[in-house]
């Protein structure tokens, strides 16, 4: 296995391409191996991110009519986009997914869904081996126990994936603060999704705007 190193291993925007797999009620009322709150949080962060980087997101359920719609914490940064509903459990089996992703021209595939051991390890082992670099978010997805979304990193990690967290992607996308042009925009996500981080960032912002009183010091 080739080691995922060196400047051109980390990821760009410009040559990201993300797809979100089956965040959808019936997965996640046996996501064991997170808090389903924290699922919801950061596939919605992640989902933020994208958009605010320009990253094309390809959106993809199974049998929705029985599995229920993706969450509208994800469609709702979407609005108007297809959701493409599919029969095969392997994403990377459907054509019309391969086909959106490949209409893009990007080679960084990003994936996070539902379940990590099934319906992320699936089509990210497949399309490891036809070529594509894979990055998998792990906390933006989830798996039915932790033994088996740990197991599913695993196997992944050894067909070649690279794994990250929701926050970890963003700042590689940002990657200099002194690119301004979506800086805005991921601080804001950072304030929604981002917990401590954003609440440290909000601090930072009043304590920047607070004068110092004239007898300070």
């Amino acid at each position: 296995m080739t080691p995922r190193n060196g400047l051109d291993s980390l990821l760009r925007p410009e040559n990201s391409v993300l797809v979100l797999i089956d965040h959808q009620p019936y997965q996640l009322t046996n996501v064991n191996s997170h808090e389903p709150q924290m699922v919801v949080n950061n596939a919605a962060a992640l989902a933020k991110a994208a958009k605010a980087f320009g990253v094309p997101t390809i959106l993809t359920s199974v049998i929705a009519d029985r599995g229920g719609r993706i969450f509208p914490q994800i469609t709702d940064v979407f609005p108007g986009q297809e959701v493409i509903d599919r029969t095969f459990i392997n994403t990377w089996q459907d054509e019309k997914v391969v086909d959106a992703v490949k209409a893009t021209g990007r080679k960084q595939l990003i994936i996070a869904g539902l379940w990590t051991e099934i319906c992320v390890a699936m089509p990210a082992i497949q399309a490891l081996g036809e070529g594509w670099d894979v990055t998998v978010v792990t906390d933006a997805s989830g798996g039915t126990s932790v033994e088996a979304h740990e197991v599913a990193i695993q196997r992944m990690i050894m067909a070649g994936a690279n794994m990250m967290t929701w926050l970890a992607v963003a700042a590689e996308w940002q990657r200099d603060w002194a690119r301004t042009e979506h800086a805005a925009e991921l601080s804001e996500v950072l304030v929604q999704h981002a917990a401590g981080s954003g609440i440290a960032f909000l601090w930072e912002q009043q304590l920047l705007n607070t004068p110092v009183p004239r007898d300070a010091g």
